[in-house]
């Protein structure tokens, strides 16, 4: 391999502004770090947004604290879910009380009832793909599948705002939760 003259290097790299190779090697090498952070930061997100895998909380995290989200979720809750879950996110009276055909009525949404017991995947599955798809042996539930009507967006953006109106000591404790389920 032939020698490379660090003169000539040097000035081509720099195109004439320094006559020192090595300042112009620690520059052409911190060009080359930069250029690689940003497209590393950029490919992160692009992954970050295609698949929020690795957002806090776990695969599926609606962020209470993305206020777009939260003002989206705040409309998609009111068209969807106030019907059943109230529009103060109060739930059905007596919802612990099995009605007549064994289902329950619709659970409160906010820190009384036990929506935060359960981490954002399972919730985006309930609402997704409706309550008896995640409920266990002998339990009927009621809750419609949500997943023709609302994209996943929509479904986070529901999820968000729910959690957005949580005092915060139960969504510390939900992060807790959401962090447990990875």
């Amino acid at each position: 391999m032939a020698a490379i003259d660090r003169r000539e290097y040097g000035r081509s790299m720099s195109a004439g502004k320094s006559k020192n190779p090595r300042r112009a090697e620690r520059r052409l090498a911190l060009m080359v770090g930069a250029a690689a952070m940003i497209v590393a930061a950029f490919v992160g997100a692009r992954l970050f947004l295609a698949d929020p895998a690795g957002a806090p909380g776990g695969p599926l995290y609606a962020d209470p604290q993305d206020r777009e989200l939260v003002r989206l979720g705040r409309s998609v809750y009111a068209q969807y879910c106030a019907d059943c879950h109230g529009a103060n996110l109060e739930g059905e009276a007596n919802w612990r009380a099995r009605r007549p055909d064994g289902t329950l009525p619709a659970p409160p949404h906010d820190e009384t009832g036990h929506t935060w017991h359960h981490p954002d995947a399972l919730l985006f599955q309930i609402v997704e793909q409706g309550g008896q798809a995640a409920a266990g042996d002998g339990f009927k539930s009621r809750m419609p599948a949500f997943g023709d009507s609302l994209t996943d967006r929509e479904i986070l953006a529901s999820l968000a705002y729910i959690k957005s109106r949580w005092p915060a000591a139960i969504r510390d404790r939900h992060a807790e939760i959401n962090a447990q389920s990875q």
